[in-house]
């Protein structure tokens, strides 16, 4: 009986180790969207508020600035806003209330529309077309799903 116990445990650890010896192709497919959206995101700067007592200084702060608020327009529509709130209440009466908002993110491919000046504002138009990102996020980390699967 421990013979026969001891042969069938042998047996079941060759044959299962000879499933490794069977390789494997795998092929994927590119997983494409059917559809691209294209967000569009203005920047505002004032002009005549930035540090400086140069005028040309100042609108070229206001473009940079102006520029900076496009981004984070765009990033707000593609990663959202983290919103933290805090209340204190006394005696069921409100005393305090703390509320605050910030956005992270990376953008890629975004492209300035335009950019001008109206009276003392500095205006930055920038638009984030998804199909360009998808191709750049397609050279570096590709979205593939197994197509097949062949044994041999």
């Amino acid at each position: 009986m421990k013979l026969w116990l001891s042969l069938t445990l042998a047996g079941s650890v060759l044959l299962s180790g000879c499933s490794a010896l069977y390789n494997k192709h795998i092929e994927y497919a590119d997983v494409k969207p059917e559809s691209f959206p294209l967000l569009r995101a203005v920047g505002y700067a004032p002009i005549s508020a930035q540090l400086s007592n140069d005028k040309q200084q100042k609108m070229l702060q206001a473009m940079k600035a102006s520029k900076l608020d496009a981004y984070k327009e765009l990033t707000e529509m593609v990663y959202g806003q983290k919103i933290d709130a805090n209340n204190q209440l006394q005696d069921m009466v409100l005393t305090n209330e703390h509320l605050s908002a910030s956005v992270k993110g990376v953008i890629n491919g975004a492209r300035v529309v335009k950019t001008y000046a109206v009276d003392d504002v500095y205006v930055t138009e920038l638009e984030l077309d998804f199909e360009q990102v998808y191709y750049l996020y397609q050279n570096t980390r590709p979205q593939q799903t197994i197509k097949s699967v062949r044994y041999y």
